[in-house]
């Protein structure tokens, strides 16, 4: 079996200053000793987790993808997308050993999904992080069966930074995914998973993950068996995205989003908005127009609260409004 690949760091792009304290997270790396540091850090985490880095391939449907087992009698997480249409999968670890597992419950509209390994384990496996804190900068290795599952080979490593949180559970990076990754798993730098990988973007730099906690919200149904919501690469199509429930009124020749009316159980109304308020802020950014608050919503979770500035009759107001969900108060 080839060696493990060594991520590369491109020490032009950083600035060399006397040697200091390592720093790991979202802070800049400014010197040789951080670099080493960092570098022998996304090493140790690599081969830490080598082991519960799985490849899933459905002979029926002849497919594959990769998944990461996350307790010890063998439940993996992976994308919804990687299993879709699949009631088994076969389970391909590092040294070409195959077991049989079971796919369980499947969210689309998230992408995520589990699997679970029918042959008593004990098997290895790796902790769980939390993705919601994470932010723009913070180191993360990325690995998966990219093109496949290769018996000459381990599982490819990627490294790279967060570049931006959302939409909903979703968060964006640029380590390099191709064909084959989705399902995977991102780590951060203890080696604790915090993402799963979801879709490929249109530059092999800037890939989305979904998001661990977004696991966790839907914890129970998936390990139930089942399977719900829309797989879709528009977040703005997902019956699960957070809502403010409000009718938006056209924004031409003026700054802000106006409140023409409200749909049933809306948010915004049970916070004390009314027709007329135009929104001006939320959570401190600016709202210039319609697609500026459809964007900073969609990167947020129903069940958020957040803070929505309005302009109503010349005198300046703050809501707190907990955000809604799309299909339950409008219905799929």
């Amino acid at each position: 079996m080839k060696a493990l690949p060594i991520f590369t760091l491109a020490l032009a792009s950083l600035w060399l200053a006397p040697a200091g304290p390592v720093l790991y997270g979202r802070e800049p790396v400014k010197t040789l000793t951080q670099i080493s540091a960092l570098e022998n850090k996304s090493v140790a985490v690599a081969k830490k987790v080598m082991p519960a880095t799985v490849a899933l391939v459905s002979e029926k449907l002849g497919s594959s993808g990769s998944g990461v087992i996350i307790t010890e009698d063998g439940l993996i997480l992976t994308a919804a997308h990687v299993i879709q249409g699949a009631e088994e999968v076969q389970v391909v670890f590092q040294d070409g050993r195959q077991t049989l597992g079971k796919v369980l419950g499947a969210n689309y509209s998230k992408d995520i999904a589990m699997v679970k390994i029918v042959e008593k384990g004990p098997w290895p496996f790796v902790k769980q992080g939390v993705s919601k804190p994470l932010e723009a900068g913070d180191w993360v290795v990325a690995v998966g069966h990219s093109a496949g599952f290769d018996p000459g080979r381990t599982a490819p490593v990627r490294f790279g930074t967060v570049v931006s949180k959302g939409p909903g559970n979703f968060l964006t990076t640029d380590c390099k995914l191709i064909g084959g990754d989705s399902g995977g798993p991102l780590f951060d730098l203890e080696g604790n998973i915090v993402a799963i990988h979801s879709s490929i973007g249109v530059s092999a730099e800037n890939n989305n993950h979904a998001g661990i906690d977004g696991f966790r919200e839907d914890w129970d149904r998936l390990l139930a068996g089942d399977s719900w919501g829309k797989l879709s690469m528009n977040p703005l199509a997902n019956p699960e995205r957070p809502v403010l429930g409000i009718e938006m009124g056209m924004s031409r020749g003026m700054k802000g989003v106006p409140v023409v009316g409200f749909y049933p159980r809306s948010p915004a109304a049970a916070a004390g908005m009314k027709p007329g308020d135009v929104i001006r802020v939320l959570d401190g950014s600016e709202i210039r127009r319609n697609s500026d608050l459809e964007q900073l919503l969609v990167k947020r979770t129903a069940g958020d609260t957040v803070k929505i500035g309005v302009s109503r009759a010349g005198k300046d107001l703050e809501f707190e409004v907990v955000l809604g969900r799309f299909d339950e108060l409008y219905g799929e």
